[in-house]
């Protein structure tokens, strides 16, 4: 289900016994973290808020929507943020810096920071703005069912026989506008100049163009499509349930990016807020979220499971150096330029 803007999901544990942070037996405080909907947003709150909360006896309310929702709402709130910690996709995270919603990442308040590879820590002019909970690709998924054989070319979703049960993510969607670089990358095409890009994708016959993550999932679960874009995260998802789905990185390959956390700058329980980043850059937080979404982990010396492993985004014997990873800068310099061709040229057919 796709869940409306603003929709709320509020996590309050009772804790009993001791609490470790005796400021919250004195004044009882809810922390409001942004994060994805759906399975994203369970695993959030059973790998990081649960633990959090148990520790420290601070209720969690999920503010729940999408990166751009997320961003959003913190320019919206600049001047008095109810939000005090978000998880924001790649590319997104340097926007929201770049709108200074998002306060700096203190090494002493949040140890765990040494915890984290140095591709995970997010850092510009000296600031540290985010830190990463782990990766995640975007592959070529496909109903078994209809299509016995796994495709092994982004170039096949033109296949004619797949006309009109096509889901590709739309520029709403934080993989919509680097999709369509990634795609230039794939026909050979210059990025300068993506005129040839909007003309094959505008020639699509495509079931839906995705602006989450939950609404790709459904889509794939449905039926309504039976090929396309998602996330390893949300297609291996479905496969766990025994949905006629597949995963497959085609001979171009797929390019990855990453779940952020951010301190909200202006945040009224900012202390509050540098605990539970910290409870997420633990081995246990990450080995959990590694479980239950198969992201992977940026702390390092994180071990999981073999049949987890091959789940991850860059597979067993891979690591984050096997990423393809985007330049943001340039993603995010051409974003406006992008959505605006992509909402004439793509969709306005």
């Amino acid at each position: 289900m796709k869940l409306k803007t603003g929709q709320t999901i509020t996590a309050a544990l009772l804790v009993t016994g001791c609490i470790a942070a005796p400021v919250a037996l004195a004044d009882p405080q809810k922390l409001t973290v942004a994060l994805y909907g759906g399975n994203w947003g369970d695993a959030f709150l059973k790998c990081v808020a649960e633990p959090f909360t148990k520790a420290t006896g601070i209720a969690v309310a999920a503010e729940v929507g999408t990166s751009t929702v997320t961003l959003a709402k913190l320019q919206q709130q600049k001047s008095s943020p109810t939000i005090d910690v978000a998880w924001m996709d790649g590319g997104i995270s340097e926007m929201a810096y770049d709108a200074g919603v998002v306060a700096d990442l203190d090494p002493a308040a949040i140890p765990n920071l040494k915890n984290v590879q140095d591709k995970g820590i997010y850092t510009h002019d000296g600031h540290t703005f985010a830190v990463s909970s782990g990766y995640y690709s975007l592959g070529l998924t496909y109903n078994t069912k209809d299509i016995k054989q796994a495709p092994t070319s982004w170039k096949d979703l033109w296949n004619p026989e797949y006309a009109g049960a096509i889901a590709l993510p739309s520029p709403a969607n934080s993989s919509g506008v680097p999709f369509v670089f990634f795609m230039a990358d794939v026909w050979g095409i210059d990025r300068a100049n993506l005129e040839q890009v909007y003309t094959k994708l505008g020639a699509l016959d495509t079931a839906l163009f995705f602006d989450s993550s939950g609404a790709a999932t459904n889509a794939f679960q449905s039926g309504e499509a039976i090929i396309g874009a998602h996330f390893n995260v949300g297609a291996w998802d479905l496969i766990d349930k025994g949905a006629p789905i597949g995963f497959t990185i085609p001979k171009e390959g797929v390019w990855a990016t990453d779940a952020r956390l951010h301190l909200i700058k202006g945040g009224k329980n900012n202390k509050a807020g540098e605990q539970f980043i910290n409870t997420a850059l633990t081995p246990e937080a990450s080995s959990c979220l590694a479980s239950k979404l198969y992201l992977g982990p940026a702390v390092k010396g994180v071990e999981v499971a073999q049949d987890v492993a091959r789940k991850l985004p860059w597979g067993v014997d891979g690591s984050i150096d096997s990423l393809r990873l985007f330049d943001w800068s340039q993603i995010n310099a051409q974003r406006a330029a992008v959505t605006n061709d992509w909402n004439r040229k793509v969709t306005a057919k």
